[in-house]
């Protein structure tokens, strides 16, 4: 359905809350900055500012729910014949590809890190939110392979699995902060996926392999790790 106009104005002011927010927290740092000066900065109410952010670490982190569940997505969205791993480092190799800043390749991080930095609400946010990570992508592993109840495996795959994304955007944080080209950071860290990749077991590689049926009728079929990578 298209966006109405009432939708979309309050997705511009929420927008607009968050820029102005970001703009102060980046210039005087997190800890502050009140809300009541993000809201007269914004020419809003606290009220208003509350209404569309119950936190203000979520005046920072404003775009986490959908990096919560960005890996769960990657591996419900796998064409037929691709392993849950294979999925991951698919779609990180395009991010990084692309230059996407949305895996942190982009100019200005380093000032974004130098807050989060300085913050501990913002670390204990940041923190809360790779574990919601974590946890959508073991339900998505343990729907999409069909799991049994109680089976830990789609736990440790998670993990493992888990291990991918953490670690090429700790890698891309680290060198971002640094003052490096994002376009350069990507070239090495393209050349860091094929090493990751190569560090994986085969029972990793080759788990929760998406099947015909499950591409035509969305039925939760195939045993997990049954099947290698494009098979």
């Amino acid at each position: 359905m298209a966006e109405g106009l009432r939708e979309r104005k309050k997705r511009q002011t929420r927008q607009y809350i968050s820029d102005v927010a970001t703009g102060l927290f980046i210039e005087r740092g997190f800890d502050a900055v009140t809300v009541a000066e993000i809201a007269e900065a914004a020419n809003v109410s606290v009220n208003t500012v509350y209404n569309y952010f119950p936190a203000k670490e979520d005046l920072f982190f404003d775009r986490s729910a959908g990096v919560v569940d960005r890996l769960a997505r990657w591996v419900r969205g796998r064409p037929e014949g691709e392993s849950a791993a294979a999925a991951v480092l698919r779609e990180l190799r395009e991010e990084v590809e692309a230059v996407s800043p949305r895996v942190g390749l982009l100019s200005g991080y380093a000032a974004f890190m130098k807050v989060v930095e300085e913050a501990p609400a913002l670390r204990s946010r940041l923190w809360a939110v790779a574990q919601e990570v974590q946890a959508a992508l073991e339900q998505a592993l343990r729907e999409e392979a069909g799991a049994a109840e109680g089976d830990e495996l789609p736990h440790l795959m998670a993990g493992q699995i888990g291990w991918i994304h953490s670690t090429v955007v700790a890698v891309i944080g680290r060198e971002m902060v640094k003052g490096r080209e994002p376009r350069e950071v990507s070239r090495e860290v393209l050349a860091l996926l094929d090493d990751i990749e190569d560090l994986l077991s085969e029972r990793v590689l080759g788990y929760a392999v998406r099947t015909r049926d499950q591409c035509s009728d969305g039925r939760r079929a195939g045993a997990p790790g049954a099947a290698s990578p494009g098979s």
